[in-house]
């Protein structure tokens, strides 16, 4: 693994999109013939949202999805011509604008009445997903709602200003397969669906699974999946890897030591000296912080260097914090690779997730923008035997 010559990079999120490919097809393969969206909002995860957008189309994805219009703007602006669908919104969004784009809009209510101002004023159908909440508790209509906003969205239908493309939900514990609430919220799904029906409101696509969902669940797949986190080779279940999915995580976080040094027994290390060495040892400067997305609160967080995994020491900082190379005498130098997690250290995303007491969701997402993301082709996504292209 060298990376201390690659392209003059003092640290990068190396993402990998043979691996995005792999992934995008390996779900496919799984819930067809659900139709698959590919979630490629918050910069695709921290993989960048173009890059993750484009190796969905090329894998077959059939929809990517957004959480703001504006995130689906940029994806039109750079060329992406994919349906995308945009389903958070405040009294700020461009509803316009994302008509103009051919932007599908997510509804929970509120909105459908502003959508259906701005298509009239456009002279452009809007194209709906209603949303409503089966149980989770954000957007998305209420059941007492419901039959209301089905009814008002078949009115702006029949004048043409809308056009309902589909009807969806959110799982709130499908990470956790053994709980009994994704039951009742499929129940709820089901239910709200056939009053939408009769009130003439009949969607082609009817979606609500996530990743966890989508890999579990078969019958929540319907006609489509919106998958985001197995996308980028991160299992979404405590109890299984990515590997154990057949999924292959496409970041690797990765830079040089900085400084090295050896300190006596009882050296205080970072801010707050909440770790003392209790041997004489030598330890590693990395060159990443809280800044460049490395949680603050992360203890004993683990980084391979020379081919063995150290532990971080003492509390993360603002651009950097400390290894514990283990010994009082080591082999590393400044300037050796430093590999936070993936690649082929051994290290995942949830591994750190552990270490700062969250998820791997968050690890990744996190990456800040001072990382430079640099994207590699390895071509190794060839598609198993038999499979559809």
């Amino acid at each position: 693994m060298n990376f201390s010559g690659s392209a003059g990079a003092e640290r990068a999120a190396r993402i990998d999109v043979a691996a995005l490919r792999h992934n995008v097809r390996t779900i496919a393969d799984y819930v067809r013939p659900a139709k698959v969206m590919v979630a490629v909002k918050a910069d695709g995860y921290g993989h960048g949202a173009l890059t993750a957008a484009r190796a969905a189309i090329d894998a077959g994805a059939d929809w990517l999805g957004t959480a703001h219009v504006a995130e689906a703007k940029a994806l039109r602006d750079a060329g992406v011509e994919a349906p995308i669908l945009a389903w958070l919104h405040t009294r700020g969004t461009d509803f316009a604008e994302g008509i103009r784009h051919h932007i599908d809009l997510g509804v929970s209510g509120w909105e459908l009445e502003l959508i259906a101002e701005a298509a009239e004023q456009l002279h452009i159908p809007a194209r709906v997903h209603l949303k409503i909440d089966t149980g989770l508790g954000r957007n998305g209509c209420t059941a007492e709602e419901w039959p209301a906003l089905a009814a008002k969205a078949a009115e702006y239908s029949e004048r043409g200003l809308i056009s309902v493309e589909g009807i969806f939900t959110h799982l709130a514990v499908a990470d956790e397969p053994d709980r009994r609430e994704t039951d009742e919220q499929l129940a709820a799904y089901r239910e709200a669906v056939e009053v939408a029906e009769a009130h003439g409101v009949v969607p082609d696509l009817r979606h609500v699974a996530n990743t966890p969902a989508a890999l579990s669940r078969p019958d929540a797949h319907f006609d489509m999946v919106r998958v985001g986190v197995g996308v980028y080779g991160q299992s979404p279940f405590a109890d299984r890897t990515p590997e154990d999915l057949g999924l292959r995580p496409a970041m690797e976080l990765r830079t040089t030591v900085a400084n090295v040094k050896r300190v006596p027994a009882g050296q205080g290390i970072s801010y707050g000296l909440t770790h003392r060495t209790d041997q004489p040892t030598s330890l590693a400067l990395i060159p990443l912080g809280y800044a460049d997305g490395i949680p603050r609160i992360a203890v004993d967080a683990p980084v391979w260097i020379n081919g063995r995994i150290c532990r971080s020491a003492g509390r993360v900082a603002m651009d950097q914090f400390v290894v514990d190379l283990g010994s009082e005498e080591t082999d590393v130098r400044v300037g050796d690779d430093a590999v936070v997690f993936g690649g082929g250290s051994g290290i995942a995303a949830a591994d750190w997730g552990t270490a700062a007491q969250t998820i791997n969701y968050e690890i990744i997402t996190r990456i800040g923008e001072r990382v430079p993301r640099e994207v590699v082709d390895t071509g190794d996504d060839a598609e198993a035997p038999g499979q559809d292209a």
